[in-house]
This record gives C-alpha cells, structure tokens and sequence, in this order.
C-alpha cells in the first residue's frame, strides 16, 4: 500500500481548507420580506470592495430596517455601472435598472440579469462570476416558470417569482490579461485555498499515485475509473460517459431549442 492520493487528503486535512479570514463576508440578495414581494425598498451603495480571492468587486448597500430603528447592511455583486452613493432599489415594483434586485415576472423577456435565484428565498445562485450574466429567453405564464440562458450556454427552467439583480457582473475580462509569471499565479490561489501548483499524476512516484512510476510518463492503463472504486484509485476520468475528441460542430443547449 502506497501513500494515500491528494484527493484523499483533500476531505479530511484542514491544510486545504478556504483561506476566509480576509474575506468580506457571503454575498447574497436581501432575505426575502413583505416590502420586497408587495413594492419595493430602497438601499444606498455605501463603498465598493475587493473581496479576496473572487474575481467580482462587491458592493456594500445599507438599507434602514422595516421593523426597528436601525440600519442594515448587505453585500451585493457589484454590477457594470454601479457606483457609490447610487441608489439601489429592490422589490416586485422597482424600476428596471442596473443594480436592481427585481423578481423575474417584472423582469422582461431578452433582459440581461445576474446573480439569479434558484428557488424563492435562496438569495442568489447563478451568474456570479465577474463578467458574467444570464438573458431572459421566455416567461410561460400557464406554468408560472421562466426559461433562462446561462453563462455556459444551456438553458434553465426557474420559477418565475425568482429574483435577480440587472446587469452584468463587474470585472470582466480579468482572464483576457495573461499570468506572464508562477508569481502571480500563486499569490492568485494563496488567497482562495491551497490547490496551486497542481502536479500531474504521471509526474509522481507509485507510491503517491496511481499513474506514476514507468521509464517514460504514461498512465500504463485505462484513464477511466468507475464511480464505486476505492477512494485511493478513483482518479483519472471518473464514472465517464464518454472520453476522447469531440468531432465536429459543438451542440449547445441553445441549438436544440
């Protein structure tokens, strides 16, 4: 029995959790409230930050409490064109602008949005990443769902009620600028968590993985692996439907519709 794999190590050792200390805090919407589902309430962009180890700048936004004198304070993605001292409104009756937190049925159809629920209530679940956004295909009204596309190209059903933020996440084109050097790309990865630099198996020794060892870096067998193996040999292409090349034009969900 050789060492156990990275992978192995990766569940129980506390060596590869996120690095969260410098972080600003979870960027959700605002919990779901009865201004919100009957009209609307307003919030004030109070500074735009960088948050460690995402990509996105995000905005904190200071609302005044409904039901105690107080304020609150909420950290939302920040959006191209928003700035501080902007005011953000949210709610089934705010106005269609950049940086507004509306339910999609008041969203219309070929709207570009972000940061978008899955269910009712879960405050923010796709198109986080910056640059990135979601367009509004189709509402079916009978059905009470709205057909969105993603990011990646496919296409995913949510229920209309749903709220997203308009616009398109800041920080685009970050990845169009290239590393140039390892320095940047490990102070890039020394503030997510420690998966950088990542060495093939092919490069280690038996011991360590099962790929390695031979006179010349060959897997020596099947790249494949069924999903039920043991932990320590489940590397390689997992539980894979198919492997190799894919030959022509690529299929995109949005084609088959």
């Amino acid at each position: 029995m050789g060492k156990y794999v990275q992978t192995q190590r990766k569940g129980k050792s506390p060596v590869f959790k996120a690095h969260t200390r410098t972080r600003k805090g979870a960027v959700k919407l605002r919990s779901l409230d009865y201004a919100e589902k009957r009209g609307y309430i307003r919030g004030i962009v109070k500074e735009i930050m960088h948050d460690p180890g995402r990509g996105a700048p995000v905005a904190k936004v200071q609302f005044m409490n409904a039901y105690r004198y107080k304020r609150d304070n909420e950290i939302f993605l920040c959006t191209e064109g928003m700035y501080t001292g902007q005011h953000v409104y949210c709610g089934k009756k705010a106005t269609l602008n950049v940086g507004n937190v509306l339910p999609l049925t008041a969203v219309p159809e070929g709207t570009i949005v972000c940061n978008v629920e899955t269910i009712q209530g879960d405050r923010g679940a796709f198109a986080r990443c910056s640059g990135t956004f979601a367009i509004v295909v189709t509402h079916d009204e009978d059905k009470g769902t709205t057909r969105l596309r993603l990011p990646s190209g496919g296409k995913k059903t949510v229920p209309s009620n749903v709220r997203a933020q308009i616009g398109i996440v800041a920080g685009g084109g970050r990845t169009d600028k290239p590393m140039l050097k390892a320095g940047r790309a490990y102070h890039k990865f020394a503030v997510k968590r420690n998966c950088w630099p990542k060495i093939r198996g092919v490069a280690k020794n038996p011991v360590e993985h099962p790929f390695g060892g031979g006179n010349h870096q060959h897997i020596g067998k099947p790249s494949t692996v069924a999903q039920d193996r043991p932990a320590g040999r489940k590397v390689g292409l997992i539980g894979a439907r198919r492997t190799g090349r894919l030959r022509g034009v690529k299929k995109t969900a949005q084609d088959k519709d």
